[in-house]
């Protein structure tokens, strides 16, 4: 049986910490509280954007997604996407970056997602063993596994009516921020919220339920945590309501029970402190740094976030945060607060605030959110100030540390190459040459051995004599090989790239789980007698390969 930990991931998909673990009296999260009592639990982690697919891009690569061109929400819609203007995309990442599951598949880890990806590209196959599936898929009980489980039930949309309409939860209990009106239709907005965090803390109780039944508590670390908040004012912004994650991390005999850290931590640091606390080598490219395990970096001095194009608005605001302070810059601040997006229009409190904001009838913070300007710079306390709603920025006292953010921002920038400052026309135009997705090219067979000293095979195959070693190799720069032994070939991917990014929700287009591929991260020993191979080749951004297939005897 290996030593190595195995690891769960459960992600509250758009949630904020109103857990009971994290102080709230309304909340009911039994689960939670427990797993935050058997473990560890961080009181300021951060996503890198306020919104789910640059952010879950930057989980799921520990890089940024102003680097990696992952900013813009989402890449297959948008302003003129699929006319004359910019075509729908998917996002070609800096060559050298992977999603960071290859490199546990590559050590021995066996790593399933159920289900949702929205990484603004098509995850390659090679990124995860089973995409859907479960540990207990493994085909060996022993292999040590990484399983990620969305949970869905939290998203932006379970506050809307129809969602969680017969729930129990009592709205006069209810805090209601400073920056919402306080209405009936707020309340209730609220409440379903809070049921939606119950009935997804119920579903992270049946996980821990089965890691139970398989004897697998003690060896296995499970972290919660989200991709952002779910409320207006939060979602798509840089305030802490829309970039606060919780982060629950139980590991057994590693994490004292009940420890509480104040580290300043990004949700970009999910993913290397997996590949540390796994005993993997954490690549020294990544902007994300482990928090657990040998390689743990023991907190940032900042979080930075980038807000860029919603749906249909543009947009470009960057922010910075320490301990304490919380450091926002728009890049037009002509702009009101809430330019029109159709989608975030459908929630009852954003109703509720542009109902009453035609009525006139908003005042103090309510009113402010809504204002048809902002200021260039904003500042925040969020100790004295945890709503954000003093602006500090312009106030003397506090000049130094305004200076202080102004240059970590920029430093920041710099040095991640902050691709909003390219406008996406042109972005996309370097990624998609004349709107064509590129190809991958199709994987050779190289035979090695004492009789071949790195012959490129036929694409048929053919016979040699033993020993033989097969290498694999793509001419597309940074492309993934994924390979079989058996099974039917894969199926081609759907010319339609709406079709495609139906895989951001978990769906496949071919109906049924897409095929299981290895991943070729070293030559195979080929045995004696015949093997049938076939392989192919993906780059992020670019459309899969053909498959090679090839017959080799090895006499």
């Amino acid at each position: 049986m290996s030593t190595r930990p195995n690891v769960v991931w459960v992600s509250f998909e758009d949630c904020s910490p109103r857990f009971g673990c994290y102080g709230d009296p309304v909340a009911r999260t039994p689960n939670l509280d427990r797993l935050a009592a058997e473990g560890g639990l961080w009181t300021k982690a951060f996503t890198t954007a306020p919104v789910c697919a640059p952010s879950r891009s930057a989980v799921i690569t520990g890089m940024h997604p102003v680097t990696l061109g992952t900013h813009h929400m989402r890449t297959n819609v948008g302003p003129h996407h699929g006319g004359k203007g910019i075509p729908r995309y998917e996002a070609v990442i800096p060559h050298y970056v992977r999603c960071f599951t290859e490199y546990l598949r590559a050590a021995g880890y066996f790593c399933t997602n159920r289900n949702k990806t929205d990484y603004q590209f098509i995850p390659p196959i090679t990124a995860w063993d089973l995409p859907g599936g479960h540990w207990r898929d493994r085909p060996d009980p022993d292999q040590p596994f990484f399983s990620v489980f969305n949970l869905d039930d939290t998203h932006e949309t379970r506050g809307w009516p129809g969602f969680f309409d017969d729930n129990d939860i009592d709205v006069d209990r209810i805090e209601v921020p400073p920056y919402f009106p306080d209405t009936p239709k707020v309340r209730e907005s609220l409440a379903r919220v809070y049921a939606a965090i119950e009935h997804c803390d119920g579903l992270l109780g049946d996980l821990l339920e089965e890691l139970e039944e398989d004897g697998l508590t003690d060896s296995t670390a499970v972290f919660v945590w989200t991709d952002h908040g779910p409320l207006p004012r939060g979602k798509r912004w840089p305030y802490d309501s829309g970039i606060h994650s919780p982060l629950i991390v139980r590991w057994p005999g590693m994490i004292e029970p009940g420890t509480v850290s104040d580290d300043l931590v990004s949700t970009m640091d999910l993913g290397p402190t997996v590949l540390s606390i796994c005993g993997v080598e954490v690549p020294r490219h990544l902007h994300g740094h482990p928090f657990l395990g040998p390689e743990a970096h023991g907190g940032r001095d900042y979080v930075f976030v980038s807000r860029d194009r919603y749906d249909e608005m543009y947009d470009m605001v960057r922010a910075s945060r320490d301990q304490r302070f919380k450091y926002i810059r728009h890049y037009d601040p002509a702009k009101p607060y809430m330019t029109w997006n159709s989608f975030r229009n459908n929630h009852p409190i954003m109703q509720e605030m542009w109902r009453l904001y035609a009525a006139g009838g908003l005042e103090g913070p309510p009113a402010r959110a809504m204002a048809d300007r902002r200021p260039a710079e904003e500042l925040y306390d969020t100790e004295a100030d945890p709503h954000e709603i003093e602006n500090l920025a312009g106030n003397p006292a506090y000049r130094e540390v305004l200076e202080r953010h102004r240059t970590a921002l920029e430093h920041w920038q710099r040095d991640v190459g902050d691709l909003g400052m390219v406008p996406e026309d042109m972005m996309v135009a370097q990624m998609w040459p004349g709107g064509v997705q590129p190809v991958t090219d199709a994987p050779k067979f190289i035979v090695l051995g004492a009789e071949h000293h790195g012959t490129e095979a036929s694409p048929e195959g053919g016979t040699f004599k033993g020993p033989v070693v097969l290498q694999m190799q793509c001419s597309t720069q940074g492309a993934s090989i994924g390979y079989t032994f058996e099974g039917e070939p894969l199926p081609d991917p759907p010319a339609d790239l709406d079709a495609q990014f139906s895989a951001v929700l978990g769906h496949n287009p071919q109906g049924g789980e897409p095929p299981r591929r290895l991943l070729y991260h070293e030559p195979l020993r080929l045995p004696v007698g015949e093997t049938h191979i076939r392989a192919f080749a993906h780059r992020i951004g670019y459309q899969r390969s053909a498959e090679s297939v090839a017959t080799f005897l090895v006499e």
